[in-house]
Order: structure tokens, then C-alpha cells, then sequence
């Protein structure tokens, strides 16, 4: 139950805090060290996945807790950007609405006996998610570059590809559960 795969899931979990305090003070160096902590953590999910699949180590606990340190760590930081003003919150609703939809969905789904599984889109969203949300938290310009331009294109793309997940997801309930 409390295997290496899931370790690593409480790691990512315990990086939450992290992030949200460093960007709770924001600085150039603390939001460098938040974004590196946001990336360290965003790599475990790759991790914990590899290690649980590979040693067999797939649990009922590992397969909860993994999506919600991720909604956990993206959701946090999405909050912490809208807070600092750096991020519009509209834009933080309707991503964390999409995540409480897509999650309330599932376990509705679950509870008469239907699994409807991560997708390709959903996967790809939340790569679009991370990769917006490393910008947008370093967020100080280094070596003359901004950051926050490139972190608004990708936070736009992720925010389509969170609808489009999100009404694939709504279609997927429909078809399997409520037909």
C-alpha cells in the first residue's frame, strides 16, 4: 500500500505547500526556486507512473491519490498566480471548474460500475498546463528575456484543451452512464 510509486505521489503532494509559499513571497529567486519545485514535482508524476507500472506496484491508493496531486499542485499554483494578479481569474474558474466537473463525473461513473479513463486530450492538457504554468511563475524577466508572454500563449492553448477535455469528458459520461 505505501509503496516507492506511491512515496513519490506523497512527494509531488508535499510540494504543494512548497510552491505556494515561495510564490507566497514572490522574488526573482523565490519564484525561480517555486518553478523549479513545480517542475521536480511535475516529473514524479512521470516517475511514479513509470515505477508503479513497471514493479507491479498499481494500488487503489496510488490510482486515487495520483490525479489529485496533480490537480492538487497545478490548481495550487493557478491560485497562487491569480492571487499575485499575474493570471486572470476567470481563467483560474474555469480550469479548476473543469477539474472538480471532470473528477465529480468520474466518481458518479464509478459508482455504477463504469471506469472512464484518462484520455489522450486530458493528458495532453495537462502537459499544456505545466508547461503554461512554469512561465507564468518564474514570471521575472531573465537575461533580458520575459517569461510571461510565452506563459500566456501556452495558459490560452492549455485553457482550450481544459473545455475540450472537459466536454469529451461530459460526452464520455453521457454515452457510457446516462444512456
Amino acid at each position: 500500500m505505501f509503496n516507492w510509486a506511491n512515496k513519490i505521489t506523497f512527494f509531488r503532494i508535499a510540494c504543494v505547500p512548497l510552491v505556494v509559499v515561495l510564490l507566497y513571497f514572490p522574488g526573482k529567486i523565490t519564484c525561480l526556486l517555486a518553478m523549479g519545485i513545480f517542475i521536480l514535482a511535475a516529473l514524479s508524476d512521470l516517475l511514479d507512473g513509470f515505477v508503479a507500472r513497471r514493479y507491479n506496484l498499481v494500488t487503489n491508493m496510488g490510482r486515487f491519490l495520483d490525479p489529485l496531486a496533480d490537480k492538487l499542485l497545478i490548481m495550487a499554483a493557478l491560485i497562487m498566480l491569480s492571487y499575485l494578479h499575474w493570471l486572470e481569474v476567470w481563467i483560474v474558474i474555469a480550469i479548476v471548474e473543469r477539474e472538480i466537473m471532470v473528477t465529480g463525473l468520474r466518481s458518479i461513473a464509478m459508482d455504477k460500475g463504469v471506469v472512464i479513463a484518462a484520455d489522450k486530450y486530458g493528458k495532453l492538457k495537462t502537459i499544456f498546463q505545466i508547461l503554461a504554468l512554469c512561465p507564468l511563475i518564474l514570471h521575472y524577466p531573465w537575461f533580458g528575456l520575459d517569461p510571461r508572454p510565452l506563459g500566456l500563449v501556452l495558459i490560452y492553448i492549455a485553457l482550450f484543451l481544459t473545455l475540450f477535455s472537459g466536454l469529451n469528458y461530459v460526452y464520455k459520461f453521457y454515452k457510457s452512464v446516462l444512456k
